[in-house]
């Protein structure tokens, strides 16, 4: 018998709808899952297997092959474990066959049959809410995130003997109660902002008119002078995130895996990465791109201290980024479009000792610039009669 189920996997930020159909048919006991799916999705056979007998099901001793389609997308992560059990449980008839259709269903599975939270679920949320499936059940963790997505049928399982009353009707699905859209109270004592500042009037002014016009801004001084504590207070400037632009926040740190409380993020976002970040890691990309950075900090402040300790092959793929607002990674399986609309906010010393300009404390050779400012070679070391 084959059986139909809806899920979704995610392309950037896009969720893109993938039907899981499980087909049983006698024959020698085997399970095989095919539709491009990277070792995760592999894995997911004995998660799956373990999950039904542990939850009290019996697991079909016939041929079972599963196929993600489109079979022509890469997919990956384990968001595909309940999808992929509820349709064992219906191409086995354990739940109705009907049950399954116009379901969304999200969620890794545990050995023991709990249906665990996932990367993604408000963009799988979406995705569900534009396909119009009458409803999306995921896990209890993260029912109250994908609740964020009005207009949609949100389900909230615990397991996977909870999923399966569920799909027969012999319950309904818990609804969360809270109000996820609601403007939270944010404490003014953990808010850094300019009252913590003394003296510096130059830079805060400079701060208030990036904030007021949306403005890049460098700093230079020697070590200890506040670039650092200033930097950290501008997104206490900029006004506060519209509905709109908090759920295109809360989306990116969902993708990302960052998102910890279910509600909506209404907090600017803050990003300082290391200088010794990779391109991909402050552009975005992999074998499936996931945000860099620049993402991380949509609508928010990206700060960059130590500015010319940054390798230079880095700082100039900030370019596009500063000039179109986003950040297309294009692979071989696909492309993927993140967002990228920040503030960039850089800190640099003088020089490499960081005193050019107070005296005689400098101890710098003038003719030697910042290491992220020297030319760089192919690295390879050539010979004396080369150089």
């Amino acid at each position: 018998m084959l059986a139909r189920v809806t899920t979704f996997a995610l392309e950037g930020l896009r969720p893109i709808p993938v039907t899981v159909e499980v087909d049983v048919r006698p024959g020698l006991p085997a399970f095989t899952v095919v539709g491009l799916g990277d070792a995760a999705v592999r894995e997911s056979r004995e998660r799956v297997r373990a999950a039904l007998l542990n939850s009290g099901f019996e697991f079909p001793l016939r041929r079972i092959v599963a196929n993600l389609a489109p079979a022509s997308l890469r997919k990956a992560g384990p968001g595909f474990d309940a999808a992929l059990a509820a349709g064992v449980l219906a191409a086995s008839e354990q739940v109705p066959l009907l049950s399954v259709e116009n379901t969304g269903i999200y969620g890794e599975l545990s050995l023991g049959g709990e249906i665990k939270s996932c990367r993604g679920t408000l963009s799988a949320a979406e995705g569900a809410r534009a396909m119009g499936l009458s409803r999306f059940l995921v896990a209890d963790e993260r029912a109250s995130e994908a609740a964020l997505v009005r207009g949609l049928n949100v389900g909230s399982v615990r397991d996977l003997r909870e999923l399966a009353e569920v799909l027969a009707g012999e319950r309904e699905h818990r609804i969360p109660d809270r109000d996820v859209h609601a403007v939270p109270q944010i404490d003014p004592q953990s808010e850094l902002d300019l009252s913590d500042v003394r003296g510096q009037d130059e830079v805060v002014r400079a701060l208030l008119i990036a904030a007021a016009g949306g403005h890049n801004l460098l700093m230079e001084g020697p070590p200890g002078v506040g670039k650092t504590m200033l930097a950290r207070r501008l997104p206490s400037l900029l006004p506060p995130l519209s509905e709109d632009e908090a759920l295109q926040v809360t989306r990116i740190q969902s993708v990302a895996g960052l998102h910890v409380d279910p509600s909506l993020v209404f907090r600017r976002p803050f990003r300082a990465p290391h200088h010794s970040v990779s391109m991909v890691g402050l552009i975005g990309g992999g074998g499936i791109p996931l945000p860099g950075e620049v993402t991380m900090a949509h609508r928010g402040v990206l700060f960059l201290d130590e500015l010319s300790e940054f390798p230079r092959n880095v700082l100039e793929a900030l370019r596009q980024p500063l000039e179109d607002g986003a950040v297309t990674i294009v692979r071989v399986g696909g492309r993927a479009h993140f967002p990228a609309r920040f503030c960039l906010v850089a800190a640099t010393n003088p020089c490499p000792c960081g005193h050019a300009g107070h005296g005689s404390r400098c101890t710098c050779d003038p003719l030697t610039p910042p290491a992220g400012l020297r030319p760089t070679t192919s690295g390879r070391r050539q010979s004396p009669r080369h150089r």
